[in-house]
């Protein structure tokens, strides 16, 4: 124990509760909503998106990935205990109590809503949508199949927000990008409720996984084709060169692999293939960035 964790036992006992609520030590889902809003910034900057705009964003990802684990802690506080994976979050042992969680999602909320007012008019009503979303998503689960597809909006709200930020308008290629991430969120996300799904059944908890049954590996496959159609077609609207085409078959190679590594729907494996899947945002993030350093627009 460093004297710096000491110091924060004796001050403060609760913070590795924070920490477990946050996720602020398992950053994979922030990467899965910061990757495509650099997408959004880079294309809507051209290449060159405003330092103070990219800045204001990254630090928003990180924020409200935060708010939305808490939110969804707060949701599942009375079914998490009984998910083998869930059943130690602060929540569902009792060591954080509601009030404690919903003040901490408002100061969350609060800290990005203080970021976005530093952007423009139309970001900020924007804003009121992405935030609707994100609260609106952990209790989807009781009452739809679908939490999926409200996770996938929420998490890729922050494109249009990003475009508007950057260049004051949504066009249409936007929401091109929005619905290849939203289709390839759903596929990610059903590869995470394939871990629980044994779980959710028992308890009642509603997931794409579950609606899906045998033909998840396929609807997986089918949503991720979806996802690359769509980042086929905006990279045609914006003229994309090489960089983009080369990163857009790789990131379709490697989504085919993380297929082929869940057929035997393993818990271990589904989870791990969850895991990996920011590296498809990454690596079509690097086709856009190499895409404008080496074919600047005139």
């Amino acid at each position: 124990m460093t004297a710096f964790t000491a110091l924060l036992n004796r001050h403060w006992p609760q913070w590795q509760d924070w920490v477990a609520i946050t996720r602020i030590d398992k950053p994979v889902g922030s990467y899965l909503l910061l990757w495509p809003t650099l997408w959004a910034l880079w294309v809507a900057g051209k290449g060159h998106p405003d330092f103070s705009v990219v800045l204001i964003f990254i630090i928003g990802v990180f924020l409200m990935r935060s708010a939305g684990c808490v939110i969804n802690d707060f949701a599942d506080r009375k079914v998490d205990g009984f998910v083998k994976r869930t059943a130690e979050r602060p929540m569902a042992t009792g060591r954080l109590s509601e009030k404690e969680a919903l003040t901490g999602f408002a100061v969350l909320v609060g800290l990005s809503f203080l970021l976005v007012l530093l952007t423009n008019t139309y970001t900020v009503l924007l804003s009121f949508g992405g935030l609707a979303l994100a609260a609106l998503y952990p209790f989807m689960k009781r009452h739809t199949h679908l939490p999926q597809v409200f996770l996938g909006a929420a998490f890729s709200w922050a494109i249009p927000m990003a475009f508007a930020a950057q260049s004051n308008e949504v066009p249409a290629v936007a929401w091109l990008l929005y619905a290849a991430n939203l289709s390839w969120t759903v596929a990610y996300d059903t590869m995470y409720a394939m871990v629980d799904r044994d779980d959710d059944m028992k308890i009642g908890v509603k997931s794409t996984a579950i609606l899906f049954a045998d033909l998840d590996i396929a609807m997986i496959g089918l949503l991720q084709g979806i996802a690359v159609f769509c980042l086929l077609s905006a990279g045609s609207q914006l003229q994309m060169g090489w960089p983009f085409w080369v990163a857009l078959v790789a990131g379709s190679a490697f989504l085919g692999w993380l297929m082929w590594s869940i057929r035997g729907r393993g818990r271990a494996e589904c989870f791990a293939a969850f895991r990996q899947s920011h590296w498809f945002g990454l690596m079509i993030w690097a086709g856009i960035l190499l895409n404008y350093l080496l074919n600047p627009p005139v």
